[in-house]
């Protein structure tokens, strides 16, 4: 038993000094966590060029080949180069022509960067890099820092034809922004910034995929909305007929388009603390209707504070729309109008819901009173810690009076016409309402 001993304790030792002695191997699973993609799309003859650059290091369970002490061993990488951009860049993203996906590709060419290149600036200059010469076989570069630049060809019909992207470059860290610039024949750069998959982007979008687009984001976004929604139901809860709550909720939308419309032309005050206090309004606007659903309120003036509130949501709905604008093309007006119509579209939804629930709730013996009280109380209790909490991050910025300078009085002459207009739709909605509020009397009597 001693000899055997003996004989083992060496592999024993050896075992155990083994995970210490081996050098240390990089994670190829490690995901990174920021990730930023760069590209270029152009159109060109009868060929699409993609410029990609993607950090190296969010090729995942792709072994690059090293040297010393953790360099990348250039000299011997170009065909592990290739295939990490086939898997992770050639493979996923997806480019069509006229609705169609061009189902064939060409990598031109590979090349990896240093950190501090700069040639992505320009379509010319990342061309150009990407064509260049490979870095010299002695530069000392770790695979996370490094830059993979691809060049790929697509054959294409015409350069004037209708161009999608799906990138699917979602994959490639825990958080990825992709940067498109589109280059048509003939027209300026288009730049597209977004974060994870955004689906299949139109580059040169006609009207009908900006409407299409919007119509969509606009009904997702009154439902994904949960302060827009909780002010809904504030509008629901004491009034739970259809006609009366299509006319309130109609008032909303009419209001939040003026100044999500205002907001797309410029007058939103480019004060760092504007979205911080028209979020903490919001909020205020749900704790004052569920208080006023308390106190008793009369459906026929409720539109009119309806409107004054939608006024503020639409301020927060420009907010949101803000990153969302660049799928517009040059369809502003088309892309607002389709938003304004999502929503509209959603808040009915909600009210089709709604109301029968809420007739069930209180035909099941609930009573009216106390049922709109208590549902009320609890929309308010939400609404005033949203209020609270915003309204604190709201007075820590640092205020100050404005400069009395050209552009103060320009945004003063838009805020004066906007507030004109504003009192014009005012006034036709109330002799359009009244006449409605006459009817309904009318048939009650």
């Amino acid at each position: 038993m001693t000899s055997l001993m003996r004989r083992i304790r060496p592999l024993l030792v050896l075992t155990l000094l083994l995970p210490i002695l081996a050098p240390p191997i990089a994670d190829a699973h490690e995901i990174p966590t920021e990730v930023v993609v760069q590209s270029y799309v152009k159109p060109e003859g009868s060929e699409l060029k993609l410029l990609v650059r993607v950090p190296l290091e969010a090729m995942r369970d792709v072994v690059f080949p090293l040297r010393g002490p953790g360099f990348l061993d250039l000299e011997n990488i170009d065909e592990t180069l290739h295939d990490a951009a086939t898997i992770w860049i050639a493979n996923e993203v997806q480019l069509f022509e006229g609705g169609v996906e061009i189902d064939s590709y060409t990598i031109s060419a590979v090349r990896l960067s240093l950190p501090s290149d700069r040639s992505f600036r320009t379509y010319e200059a990342a061309l150009a890099n990407v064509q260049s010469a490979p870095l010299p076989t002695s530069t000392e570069l770790y695979y996370q820092q490094a830059l993979l630049d691809v060049l790929i060809e697509y054959p294409i019909q015409a350069d004037t034809a209708e161009f999608s992207i799906n990138p699917n470059f979602r994959r490639l860290g825990l958080n990825t922004t992709t940067v498109v610039r589109f280059l048509a024949p003939g027209a300026s750069e288009r730049l597209f910034e977004f974060s994870n998959d955004p689906g299949v982007v139109h580059l040169d979008p006609r009207w009908h995929h900006a409407f299409a687009r919007f119509v969509v984001f606009g009904f997702e976004h009154i439902l994904d909305g949960i302060d827009h929604l909780l002010f809904v139901m504030c509008l629901i809860i004491p009034f739970r007929r259809i006609r009366p709550l299509v006319v309130i909720v109609t008032s909303f939308t009419v209001a939040h388009s003026i100044t999500l419309m205002g907001s797309a032309f410029g007058i939103t005050p480019s004060a760092i603390w504007f979205p911080s206090l028209i979020e903490s309004l919001i909020a205020a606007s749900i704790v004052y209707m569920a208080l006023e659903n308390m106190v008793g309120s009369r459906w026929e003036r409720r539109w009119l504070v309806a409107f004054g509130f939608g006024l503020v949501h639409g301020f927060g709905f420009s907010f949101a729309l803000a990153e969302t604008m660049q799928f517009a093309g040059g369809h502003l007006l088309t892309s607002l109008l389709a938003f304004n119509l999502g929503v509209e579209a959603g808040q009915i939804l909600i009210i089709l819901i709604a109301v029968p629930l809420l007739n069930l709730l209180f035909r099941a013996g609930l009573p009216e009173r106390a049922g709109t009280i208590i549902l009320s109380a609890i929309l308010a209790h939400s609404g005033w810690h949203w209020m609270s909490d915003r309204f604190s991050e709201f007075f820590a910025y640092n205020h100050s009076l404005p400069d009395l300078n050209a552009a103060f009085f320009a945004l003063l002459m838009r805020w004066m016409l906007l507030a004109g207009i504003t009192g014009l739709i005012v006034w036709f909605m109330y002799s359009v309402f009244s006449r409605f509020v006459a009817r309904q009397k009318g048939k009650t009597t």
